[in-house]
């Protein structure tokens, strides 16, 4: 096929900071995997991904195992062979958006034609409000206040005043609450139940992946869903009893490929869908909203939380994502 193989990594401010349980950042430190045939008259695809130190993934590790990747493709190996090799995670996830976008451009046909399915329509995105002081907060939501859904995130301390805080500052949004593997076990109920008080509509990832079995056997006040619990669609069938829904990932899935997989495979086992996503740019957003069209909740709110973000970028108009451009992705 002669296709050859680039990457890089990049490093896009955050604007002010971005605070989840597991701490602190002030950048998206990013991957893009270009894949390209034909010289430099030829078609060009990109993809952009995100690797997570919570799923045992680096930038260094990514870009060898992309470099292998390109040794393979020079040797006779296809994109296809080396989806199938690499697990689930970013490095596959750049690789598969790249993949579709060289598709895209050699075709000279939109993702959406090449998948089958009917254009995108526009999506309204959850925006997020970091950890910070109960104040902090509350000032962040004041000034967040005109969108219609905000993304709290918390810990395992002060998790009711963090809310009653964003409550104060916005109290015309709906809220869903990210506590990112956060909340003590023995608080689970008193927090659920708190939160159903104040009005939240759904929280998530309240216990650890592994050990969130307690979930199963609790009278849920409100929805719960699943984050970092759910990879793929193999994990689905497990999460059933546990989860009321599922928050996708193209980073965590290992691609579009995968994460379409995983949302029809959810919709199968009774599951609602939210889509979301790691800190990046409008490039990784574009793969990401085929997979929201049709989420009961969208989550792909990253650029907004940049500094700057890429040209020709995704255009939001307040919480709402318009279809992404050609120029852009796909």
């Amino acid at each position: 096929m002669n296709i050859r193989l680039t990457a890089h990594s990049e490093s896009w401010p955050v604007a002010g900071h971005f605070t989840i349980s597991r701490g602190s950042h002030t950048h998206a430190e990013v991957i893009v995997v270009t894949l390209s045939q034909g010289g430099a008259t030829g078609a060009t695809g990109r993809g952009e991904a995100t690797p997570s130190a919570r799923y045992a993934e680096s930038i260094p590790r990514s870009l060898q195992e992309l470099e292998i990747a390109a040794t393979a493709l020079r040797h006779g190996a296809t994109p296809d062979d080396l989806l199938v090799q690499l697990p689930a995670g970013a490095t596959r996830n750049a690789l598969d958006a790249a993949w579709w976008d060289l598709r895209c451009k050699q075709s000279g046909q939109r993702i959406t034609e090449l998948l089958g399915i009917a254009p995108l329509q526009p999506v309204t995105t959850a925006y997020t409000i970091s950890i910070d002081t109960p104040g902090a907060m509350e000032a962040a939501a004041r000034e967040q206040a005109h969108r219609p859904l905000l993304k709290i995130k918390t810990g395992g301390d002060g998790v009711v005043e963090s809310v009653q805080a964003v409550r104060r500052g916005a109290p015309g949004s709906r809220l869903i609450v990210d506590a990112n593997e956060a909340w003590p076990p023995e608080h689970l109920a008193e927090l659920l139940h708190a939160m159903a008080d104040l009005g939240v509509a759904l929280v998530e990832q309240p216990l650890p992946a592994g050990q969130d079995g307690a979930l199963a056997t609790l009278r849920r006040p409100l929805p719960v869903f699943a984050d970092e619990s759910v990879h793929t669609s193999a994990d689905l069938p497990a999460l059933r009893d546990r989860y009321d829904g599922v928050n996708l990932k193209l980073d965590k899935a290992g691609g579009l490929t995968e994460a379409l997989r995983a949302r029809n495979r959810a919709r199968e086992e009774g599951l609602r869908v939210m889509c979301g996503c790691m800190l990046g740019t409008s490039l990784a957003m574009a793969p990401a909203m085929i997979v929201a069209q049709g989420a009961e909740v969208v989550d792909l709110d990253a650029p907004l939380l940049l500094a700057m973000d890429r040209q020709d970028g995704i255009v939001y108009r307040d919480s709402t994502m318009q279809p992404f451009s050609a120029a852009l992705w796909g």
